[in-house]
């Protein structure tokens, strides 16, 4: 699906692409949490700030990157790795603290992407089905969406999947919303979200893009997610990777999803999501200056 570039003039344009970025969100890793500060004092209040999984990292490391982002005027949303919880226990006490003490009210569901499970989790459908997450104050959680499609798991196994984190979603009386992994074809992440909108309409989606980082970065972060395809086409198209960023700035892609959403009246775009890669003030600042541009 494209859309011709005179659907929207430039003004507008830019006005929607400052309204996607400011309705979006932004990483902080654990390792940033002493920056949360400054994050905060470049983007709009209350903006989301995700907490990613990282592998080996204490419980109490979590909680306290929520903490300094809660503190810092920011809404904390932690990732929840299936695979990665120790067990029942140790996830129910983490999630009634970061609900009790922090205020957080959103989790975004992720499988983890370790081949064995440290804890009685495979996956996320079965953290679902314990009812944990409404149990403990959770009232909103993320899906990943896969333009791309997943790495691991086929496409008819992803959609049933999906289908039934929405029907325990509904069940518990959880929201749902999905934040898409970043891509480097626009075209794709647009036929998913179109996609999305005729299959799920009443579901929302924050669309991930990789925030501005160095080539060999974003190339490494790129195999890492399983972002293949597009990355494949980039190279079949001659790209190095010293032209990498020319490809995938973060801006042209906001364009693309902009042209979108003011095709559709509404737009199950919400806003985009910020992967920061470990430069969540970097990518903070991009923000803010698309915005007041």
């Amino acid at each position: 699906m494209s859309f011709p570039a005179s659907a929207i003039d430039g003004s507008a344009r830019a006005g929607s692409v400052a309204e996607l970025i400011a309705a979006g969100s932004i990483e902080i890793s654990p390792r940033e949490l002493h920056r949360a500060a400054e994050v905060a004092a470049l983007v709009p209040a209350g903006t989301c700030a995700y907490v990613p999984s990282l592998p080996g990292l204490p419980v109490s490391r979590v909680l306290e990157t929520v903490a300094a982002i809660r503190h810092a005027g920011l809404d904390p949303v932690p990732h929840v790795a299936a695979r990665r919880s120790a067990g029942r226990e140790p996830l129910r006490e983490f999630l009634q603290r970061a609900a009790g003490e922090h205020g957080v009210h959103r989790v975004l569901l992720v499988g983890g992407d370790q081949p064995r499970a440290s804890g009685p989790y495979s996956d996320t459908l079965q953290v679902l089905e314990e009812g944990v997450l409404a149990d403990t104050g959770i009232r909103e959680i993320g899906i990943a969406g896969y333009p791309e499609g997943h790495p691991r798991i086929a496409p008819p196994a992803l959609e049933e999947a999906f289908t039934r984190k929405r029907r325990l979603a509904a069940e518990q009386g959880l929201g749902v919303y999905v934040v898409t992994q970043f891509c480097f074809a626009p075209a794709r992440v647009v036929e998913y979200c179109a996609a999305l909108a005729r299959s799920a309409p009443s579901v929302s989606i924050y669309v991930g893009v990789a925030g501005p980082t160095d080539p060999a970065a974003l190339l490494r972060y790129a195999q890492r997610c399983g972002v293949s395809v597009s990355l494949r086409a980039l190279r079949n198209l001659g790209t190095g990777i010293a032209q990498l960023v020319t490809h995938t700035d973060p801006h042209e892609q906001i364009v693309a999803l902009a042209r979108y959403s003011r095709s559709r009246a509404p737009s199950n775009v919400i806003g985009v999501h910020l992967y920061s890669f470990g430069g969540a003030v970097r990518t903070a600042r991009w923000m803010r200056e698309r915005i007041a541009g």
